[in-house]
């Protein structure tokens, strides 16, 4: 108890994850943090029928060779089946929220455009906005991590490919990951909120050099982004 108060009295995030690192986790934090207190409620109680019995009704000496028999007990039965199922109902339901939040689509409000093309194994990253220039595209090796830059507290679209087998962009500090398909782009808007450097990987197996598909994501100032932009403008790696 004297832990979880330090924890939550210093600002520590128990739960795994920031709630302000961008838009994605201020829809998903909460379902986040949500599915977590009910596994430990369901924990809890499940560890308290277990132990009770083993406790308090252990055999005791004069006791019959095996406690008294039955063959069911329905409120018992109706109960262990309507409680999981309204569990899952509401964490369904939740989740739903989450997910149509997240994957909403706002073509209007988009500021940044970026395309993101997963390749065995590594990443390209290329920024319309620097025009069709060859270093428009910035690629990544598995020796050397790409890093994708983007603004902060402005609207960016990603959208998803991949040159071969599927692959999934994923980045845990922003609480998502966006699977990438040959053949399929698929999209997320979202606006990254929180300066920082963030790590990503794919986590989907994809072949050999699975583990060494890396790459980073950089939330800068919007002056820093244009400037970065226009350096690709500018041929400069």
């Amino acid at each position: 108890g004297t832990l979880v108060t330090a924890l939550v009295l210093s600002g520590c995030n128990v739960y795994g994850y920031e709630p302000d690192l961008s838009s994605v986790n201020e829809a998903s934090h909460g379902l986040w943090r949500g599915a977590w207190l009910a596994a430990g409620v369901v924990g809890i109680f499940t560890a308290i029928l277990i132990l009770w019995p083993a406790i308090f009704h252990r055999r005791k000496a004069g006791d019959p060779e095996y406690p008294k028999q039955s063959q069911y007990n329905i409120p018992i039965e109706v109960a262990y089946t309507l409680i999981p199922f309204v569990i899952v109902a509401v964490l369904f339901a939740f989740t739903a929220k989450a997910e149509t939040e997240i994957t909403s689509k706002q073509p209007d409000k988009v500021m940044h455009e970026i395309s993101v093309n997963a390749i065995q194994w590594s990443w390209q990253f290329s920024y319309p906005e620097a025009g069709t220039g060859a270093n428009a595209t910035v690629t990544g090796t598995p020796e050397k991590w790409p890093t994708l830059y983007l603004p902060q507290g402005q609207s960016v679209r990603l959208n998803f490919t991949s040159n071969d087998v599927v692959h999934a962009f994923y980045v845990p500090g922003f609480m998502y990951q966006m699977q990438t398909l040959p053949g399929v782009t698929n999209r997320v808007e979202f606006i990254p909120k929180k300066l920082g450097t963030y790590e990503g990987y794919c986590n989907i197996l994809c072949g050999q050099s699975h583990t060494y598909m890396r790459f980073k994501v950089k939330v800068v100032t919007t002056a820093e982004y244009q400037s970065y932009i226009d350096g690709l403008k500018g041929n400069v790696a």
